[in-house]
C-alpha cells in the first residue's frame, strides 16, 4: 500500500500534536502515581537512589518491629522482678512475724506459709514470658536485639534464672519441716541417801524438780498445749500416763528412773515454772524447723536482703537495657522517616507544577487541534476547482 503524502503545514501540525499528547500523557502518568520518576526511563540516577533509600527504610522497618518486641519483652521481665521483689517483702514479714513469737506453732505455720511464698516466686518467674521469651527462665532465653540492617549494631541481653530460688541469684532455700524425736529426764529420791531411782508408783514430788503446785507446759508443733499440775498424790506412772495423752504423736515411758517422750513427727516441747526442772531450760523431743530459733530467723533475714539487693540490682540493669533499646527504636523511627523523604525528594512530583502543566498542555493541544483544521482546509481548497 502506497503511503500517504501530507501537506509540510499538516505534518507539522500532525507532529506538535503527537508531541503535545505524549506530554500529557507523561504529566497525567506523575499526577496518577504521586511520583515524577517512575521507572529508570524517567531518571535513572534518581530512580536507583531513591530505591536504595527505600529499601533500607523498609529494612529497618522490620527491625523496628524486632525492637518493639523487644521492648515488651523487657517490660514483662521488670513487671516480673517487682512483682518477685513483693513477695520477697512477703516473706521478710513471715520472718519477723516469727521473731515476735516463741510458740513453737506459730513459728511452724510462718515457716511454712514462708515456703508457700518461695513457690510462689518460681511460679511467677516462669510465667514472666513475653512471646516464648522468659528474661527471668535462665538458660535459652537471652536476647538479642538487632539495630542496624547489616547486623553489626546490637544488644545482647543475659537472662537470669529466678525459678529455683535455691540454686539461682536469690539463694533462697525452703526452710526445713520440724521433726519428730525423743528427750528424757531422770526422777530420783533426792530426799534418800544415794537419791536412788524412782519407781512407777512412787511419788512423782520426791524429786526435787518438782513440787506441789508446780505447773508442766507441753506444746508441739502442730499447736496442742497441754499444762499438768504436779499435785501432792501425783505417781510417776500417771505423770507418764498424763504426757502419753497430751498428743497422738506424743508417748511417754518410764524405765530405771528415766522417763523417755517420743515424738513420731512434731517437735515437743516440755517447760516447768520450777527453775529445777532440766535446770531451767526447755525440754526437747526432736528438731524444730527453719524458724525454730532466733538465730535461724535472722539468717534468714540475712538471706531476704541478699535476695532484695539482687533483685534490685538486676531490675536496674533490665532497665538500663530497656532505655537503651527504646533510645534506639525512636532512632530507627526518625532514620526511616529522613530516608523515606530523602527517596520523596528524589521521585515525588509536585502536583501542583504538574496540575499547571496539564492545563497549559491542553491548551497548547486545543490549539494544536485548530492549527491542524488550519492546514487541512487549505490542503481542500484546491477542490473548488472542479
Amino acid at each position: 500500500m502506497k503511503s500517504v503524502t501530507l501537506a509540510s503545514a499538516v505534518r507539522s501540525n500532525l507532529n506538535a500534536l503527537q508531541a503535545t499528547s505524549q506530554l500529557m500523557s507523561n504529566v497525567q502518568e506523575r499526577l496518577a502515581t504521586g511520583k515524577k520518576v517512575n521507572s529508570a526511563l524517567d531518571n535513572p540516577n534518581s530512580f536507583f537512589t531513591a530505591k536504595g533509600l527505600e529499601n533500607r527504610a523498609n529494612d529497618l522497618s522490620t527491625l523496628l518491629d524486632d525492637q518493639g518486641q523487644a521492648i515488651q519483652t523487657l517490660k514483662a521481665a521488670d513487671k516480673g522482678i517487682g512483682a518477685i521483689s513483693e513477695l520477697v517483702d512477703a516473706a521478710k514479714a513471715k520472718a519477723n512475724q516469727a521473731l515476735q513469737t516463741s510458740n513453737i506453732s506459730e513459728r511452724e505455720q510462718y515457716a511454712t506459709e514462708y515456703n508457700e511464698l518461695l513457690t510462689q516466686i518460681e511460679d511467677l518467674a516462669k510465667d514472666a514470658g513475653y512471646k516464648g521469651k522468659n528474661l527471668l527462665g535462665g538458660t535459652g532465653n537471652d536476647l538479642n536485639v538487632t539495630f542496624n540492617e547489616d547486623g553489626t549494631s546490637d544488644l545482647d541481653i543475659t537472662a537470669v534464672d529466678y525459678t529455683d530460688t535455691a540454686n539461682g541469684p536469690l539463694k533462697l532455700t525452703d526452710l526445713a519441716n520440724s521433726t519428730g524425736g525423743t528427750a528424757t529426764f531422770t526422777l530420783n529420791n533426792d530426799g534418800a541417801t544415794g537419791a536412788p531411782a524412782l519407781t512407777g508408783g512412787a511419788l512423782v514430788t520426791l524429786d526435787d524438780a518438782f513440787s506441789a503446785g508446780d505447773t508442766l507446759t507441753i506444746t508441739n508443733t502442730a499447736g496442742e498445749e497441754t499444762k499438768i499440775e504436779i499435785t501432792d498424790t501425783l505417781t510417776v506412772s500417771q505423770l507418764e500416763a498424763a504426757i502419753t495423752a497430751t498428743s497422738s504423736d506424743t508417748t511417754a515411758s518410764f524405765a530405771s528412773g528415766t522417763m523417755t517422750i517420743t515424738s513420731t513427727d512434731e517437735t515437743v516441747q516440755i517447760k516447768s515454772d520450777n527453775a529445777s526442772f532440766n535446770s531451767g531450760a526447755t525440754l526437747q523431743a526432736g528438731t524444730l524447723g527453719g524458724f525454730g530459733t532466733d538465730s535461724s530467723v535472722d539468717s534468714v533475714l540475712t538471706k531476704l536482703k541478699s535476695a532484695q539487693d539482687t533483685l534490685r540490682s538486676q531490675a536496674s540493669t533490665f532497665g538500663t537495657n530497656l532505655s537503651i533499646v527504646q533510645n534506639r527504636e525512636d532512632f530507627t523511627k526518625d532514620m526511616i522517616n529522613v530516608l523515606r523523604e530523602g527517596s520523596g525528594k528524589l521521585t515525588l512530583a509536585d502536583t501542583n507544577e504538574e496540575g499547571a502543566n496539564l492545563l497549559a498542555l491542553q491548551t497548547q493541544q486545543s490549539l494544536a487541534s485548530t492549527s491542524l483544521s488550519l492546514a487541512a482546509q487549505a490542503s481542500q481548497n484546491v477542490l473548488r476547482l472542479f
